[in-house]
């Protein structure tokens, strides 16, 4: 752990500011929307770069502006990945490292810094390029039109995030990966839990640390047993490529091996359904940018980029600063972490005219949802392109779409988003449902 900083960094230190720390480290915190957005608002006006001690986590900088954000995150040079890459508490830290032996649960592409970074990313960076996902549209588009389908078969009513979000941004990343779709519920399952392990409806164990040990270790198992089949019989997937690989000329270790896979399943699904279940609850509290999407539909671009604005699935990430520097004036030492609130910089009044607002037609939209820098997304388009395909058949099909029920949103301090949306649907009749 470094120093503490010196005490001018502590500069604006209030009883209001200490409150509107706890928000933004609670689980809690992060199930009111709006009390966790005065709370970003608050320390982005008072103290935008702020040192937080709290009891049970180690000590940290609270980055909450988007400029300051930015240049963290394009400075990759002086701020690492690794090796915290969220905030966790003492004692989760404590029990992953019994597990792993590691500072890390895992070490994928999101805890991975220069020379491993760009050897890793590039084993499956080609699946992700514009033409792989050229030739997925089409099957999108059936895979949309199906799952809705689906919907539509049990009635009016449903859990939007649940039973429309979840399978259908699942079986994209399965299918890419070559598993079978009669394994997606129970992957989905370990999946939320291993990144959501501090809300109590998506444990699988009775603490946060106990709950990300489980999820690890069943994931562990399952991809251990995909690893023998592609290596024993190599097909055309993802699975097959990462079985395969050999980056810096040997086997991939076994540690970052079976990482991999973990990241794919967890950030390849759960982001995207955070961000189609908290956009369409979004449309829903704003009907009237809901009804010019129905009667303007060539918004549904921009409509997506104000939806992964305002949703902000992956609420922050770390960096450790890897010598003495500033950032914004303030001095940053050799050690320090820093918890970089995208949620916060996606909100930030200097750079989004009316940022409090969800405004379908916003232009300029340069949010970072995805990051920014080395560490960028790097399923950035296909996430678009999944929130296109849906919305674009659930627009087609729908004459009406209405609230039916409790919003619920996930309770963890690094996902952000919506859980459960009960809705009910409004189907019209298409010409040639007419027709027959």
């Amino acid at each position: 752990m470094s120093a503490a900083p010196p005490p001018a960094s502590k500069a604006g230190h209030s009883a209001a500011i200490d409150s509107a720390i706890d928000v933004l480290i609670s689980s809690q915190g992060h199930a009111s929307p709006a009390r966790l957005e005065r709370a970003c608002a608050l320390l982005r006006r008072r103290s935008p770069l702020h040192w937080v001690e709290r009891e049970g986590v180690r000590p940290f900088w609270a980055v909450m502006r988007y400029a300051d954000i930015v240049s963290i995150e394009t400075r990759s040079r002086e701020f690492a990945a690794g090796p915290r890459t969220y905030l966790a508490s003492e004692t989760a830290e404590a029990v992953l490292q019994r597990v792993t032996g590691k500072p890390q649960l895992v070490r994928g592409l999101t805890e991975m810094d220069p020379p491993d970074h760009g050897v890793y990313r590039a084993i499956i960076q080609a699946a992700f390029a514009p033409p792989a996902l050229r030739a997925m549209e089409t099957w999108l588009a059936q895979w949309a039109a199906e799952i809705v389908d689906r919907v539509a078969a049990h009635g009016d009513a449903c859990d939007f995030a649940v039973d429309v979000a979840l399978p259908f941004t699942f079986r994209v990343i399965g299918r890419m990966l070559g598993t079978p779709e009669a394994d997606d519920a129970r992957l989905a399952r370990l999946a939320q839990a291993f990144v959501g392990a501090e809300d109590p409806k998506r444990r699988l164990a009775e603490s946060p640390g106990d709950t990300m040990r489980t999820a690890m270790l069943a994931l562990r198992d399952y991809f251990e047993a995909v690893v023998a089949d592609r290596r024993a019989q190599p097909r055309d997937d993802l699975a097959s490529l990462i079985a395969h690989a050999a980056p810096h000329g040997a086997a991939m270790p076994h540690y970052e091996l079976i990482s991999y896979f973990i990241l794919l399943v967890t950030a390849g699904h759960d982001t995207t359904a955070l961000a189609l279940a908290g956009g369409l609850a979004a449309l829903l509290a704003a009907p009237e940018q809901m009804a010019r999407l129905r009667a303007e539909p060539e918004l549904l671009d921009p409509a997506i980029e104000e939806m992964l604005r305002w949703t902000s699935p992956v609420r922050h990430f770390m960096r450790t600063a890897v010598r003495d520097t500033e950032v914004a004036g303030q001095r940053i030492r050799e050690g320090d972490a820093l918890a970089l609130f995208f949620h916060s910089a996606n909100r930030d009044e200097a750079v989004f005219e009316d940022a409090g607002a969800f405004r379908i037609d916003r232009s300029p939209n340069p949010h970072i949802a995805f990051g920014r820098g080395p560490h960028i997304c790097m399923g950035l388009q296909l996430a678009r392109m999944q929130m296109r395909a849906l919305f674009a058949e659930l627009l087609r099909r729908t004459e009406r779409i209405e609230l039916a029920g409790r919003v619920r949103r996930v309770r963890s301090p690094f996902m952000s988003g919506v859980s459960s949306l009960p809705v009910r649907m409004s189907f019209r009749a298409l010409r040639n449902e007419a027709a027959a």
